[in-house]
């Protein structure tokens, strides 16, 4: 009895520390690079990337995929952009590489993702995220998807009401992209965007902490460890339903990792979770007919698989 009261301390302790530890660095992970994603977007304002989305050169393709980098979307809140981008008359194929593209690479993730996993793990993440999603992009555009999108999503919404910067008789004074990068409006922003997260980031480091603590090695080694080759396709398809956010798996699956768990299984967890989610299928049911949402969830999880595979193959 006592010996099992101080293997359960024990579990305890390195639970809380996991946590104390992930929150903290987490924390002011997520707040520096939301920071820095703010005043990036001072410079490449989203009417400025949807002008460069509308192009249908082959560079375009290339182009979204890196501009779905810098901004921090997760896979809900990508469609709202993607709405524009259709009443823009974006190319159809840059648009889809933006929309794969986006939840994956965003700063936030790649942030977490190298200080959790390391660099050389975060490139082979990147690398794969983005040759998928521009190879995806480009192929539904040469295989006709254009014509699965509903005609009514190009259609423009009505304005109601509303009188600009003008409504007290007098015209705001611009300010100056520099005044908005040091302004506190921008800190003001950057402060609210984490704390809608926060309960995200606290509840996958609170769960990762936890498994971290007390979840027995043996039995995460047993599941899910490399030598057993459906834990891959098993975690691509269990992240969709799960839609964990990025604030939370990353934690979550850095302590899966601790446990034994295979790097190939976490990254199609992390790009199955991150990549796509029930509730943005729902939305995309109001863009897109059911071929396209296939082929939509066809992408997510061959990337997530093939991410799995070529991790184990190669390291």
């Amino acid at each position: 009895m006592k010996d099992l009261l101080l293997i359960n301390s024990d579990m305890l302790k390195q639970t809380l520390h996991m946590f104390l530890f992930l929150a903290v660095e987490l924390t002011l992970l997520f707040l520096a690079i939301s920071y820095f994603v703010g005043v990036l977007q001072q410079f490449i304002p989203p009417a400025k990337i949807q002008q460069i989305l509308s192009g249908k050169n082959g560079k375009g393709y290339i182009i979204a995929a890196f501009l779905g980098a810098i901004t921090p979307f997760c896979s809900c809140s990508t469609i709202p952009f993607l709405k524009g981008l259709l009443r823009a008359k974006a190319g159809f194929g840059t648009m889809m590489v933006f929309l794969f593209a986006s939840p994956l690479l965003n700063p936030i993730i790649i942030g977490l993702f190298a200080v959790t996993f390391g660099l050389q793990v975060t490139l082979f993440y990147f690398v794969i995220a983005m040759g998928v999603s521009v190879i995806a992009g480009y192929s539904l555009e040469k295989l006709g998807f254009e014509k699965y999108v509903k005609p009514e999503a190009y259609l423009k919404a009505e304005v109601k009401g509303g009188c600009g910067s003008s409504c007290n008789g007098k015209a705001a004074k611009p300010l100056s992209k520099w005044d908005k990068v040091f302004s506190k409006a921008l800190w003001n922003t950057t402060w609210s965007d984490f704390k809608k997260v926060l309960p995200y980031l606290i509840g996958g480091i609170a769960v990762g902490s936890l498994i971290y603590g007390f979840m027995p090695t043996e039995f995460v080694a047993n599941v899910a460890s490399e030598d057993n080759w459906f834990a891959i396709p098993i975690a691509a398809v269990v992240g969709i339903p799960l839609y964990i956010r990025a604030e939370a798996v990353i934690p979550l699956s850095a302590a899966l990792a601790a446990k034994g768990m295979g790097l190939g299984a976490v990254m199609a967890l992390i790009i199955g979770s991150a990549g796509a989610s029930l509730t943005e299928v729902i939305l995309l049911k109001s863009i897109f007919k059911n071929q396209m949402i296939v082929a939509f969830l066809v992408v997510i999880l061959s990337m997530a698989m093939l991410a799995g595979f070529t991790y184990q193959w190669i390291f």
